[in-house]
């Protein structure tokens, strides 16, 4: 089943987190699959760094986990490819605890002999979100002296698959 529009997420709704792992039968979120935000931190977090700059929400907003990895990912390749392995430090500052819920509705030849419409439309979990509010930082780079620009064109690259308007600090 394809992704629904980031539109249907992006707004903040109201907080619903309650996910235990030890005790599922205390739970009141069943089956919700795993985030996808592979690593929070990559590069080398034992450098010694000149300059530190974030990445900072400018709107209240949800992102999906999936919008997170996928901006972690370009700027992380970014920052491999001109600086190398050891020369910088990302981090994910937000985690993606909210969980999205689905209607799943059917289309198609005989659908509405398959659905109930919206009869019992709570939703099934479909994967988190990350609930970031106006000014909040969401990735944090350091970079040694001289190396400010691939920072900045890096958090610039991600910022492109964040749903918000986000500036550079």
């Amino acid at each position: 089943m394809a992704l629904r529009p980031g539109r249907c997420y992006r707004n903040p709704k109201r907080p619903y987190t309650r996910v235990s792992r030890r005790r599922p039968r205390k739970s009141y979120v069943k089956g919700v699959p795993g985030s996808k935000i592979v690593k929070f931190e990559v590069g080398d977090p034992k450098g010694s760094y000149a300059h530190t700059l974030h990445l900072v929400s400018e709107e209240k907003v949800q992102i999906r986990h999936n919008a997170l990895e996928s901006a972690r990912v370009n700027a992380n390749k970014y920052l491999g490819l001109n600086l190398g392995k050891e020369g910088y430090f990302l981090k994910v500052l937000v985690y993606p605890h909210q969980v999205m819920r689905e209607n799943a509705l059917a289309t198609g030849a005989g659908a509405d002999r398959l659905q109930e419409g919206m009869r019992r439309s709570f939703g099934k979990p479909i994967g988190f979100a990350a609930v970031v509010d106006k000014g909040q930082k969401i990735i944090t780079i350091r970079v040694t002296e001289g190396k400010q620009e691939i920072a900045r064109e890096a958090l610039r690259r991600a910022s492109h698959k964040l749903p918000c308007r986000c500036r550079i600090v």
